[in-house]
């Protein structure tokens, strides 16, 4: 069931111990949460946690970050919306990249492809998401922001 209604949307801080929980509970990575340069967003549907989500600009290019939904709440659009949110924020950027380990099929629905890591632009390769956090077997994904 897809929820139509917008998410209620703060921004947040990359210490906050909520979005830290959340995305260690996902197994997914909280070791540089709180450096310089990370946007992050909490969400909220019908009064309900929906989940969290982030990005990094660097240069012409944003890295998404660890899109997250309530185990209880997937499968109601809202990973939807929070990527469309993110998009929204990622309005200017020549290109939208991500790593994952799990979620490839979700992205690929909304737009993002595989490439190999020589098509990345060397501003994405350098970001310690893709330099020493996530594995080299994750998937690296792309989008044009505007797509």
């Amino acid at each position: 069931m897809t929820d139509a209604r917008p998410l209620d949307i703060q921004a947040i801080e990359g210490g906050d111990p909520d979005l830290a929980r959340a995305l260690a509970a996902a197994g997914l990575p909280v070791d540089d949460l709180t450096e310089p340069g990370r946007c992050f967003f909490a969400y909220r549907a019908q009064g309900q946690p929906a989940g969290f989500g982030g990005f990094e600009r660097h240069g012409a290019h944003v890295l998404l970050r660890s899109i997250v939904v309530p185990e209880a709440r997937r499968g109601d659009g809202l990973g939807r919306a929070i990527l469309a949110h993110l998009m929204t924020e990622a309005a200017g950027a020549t290109s939208v990249w991500l790593l994952t380990t799990a979620a490839a099929p979700f992205f690929a629905r909304h737009g993002f492809r595989s490439v190999p890591r020589s098509e990345a632009p060397a501003e994405i390769l350098a970001t310690r998401q893709a330099a020493a956090i996530c594995p080299a077997s994750a998937t690296l994904m792309t989008r044009d922001p505007e797509s």
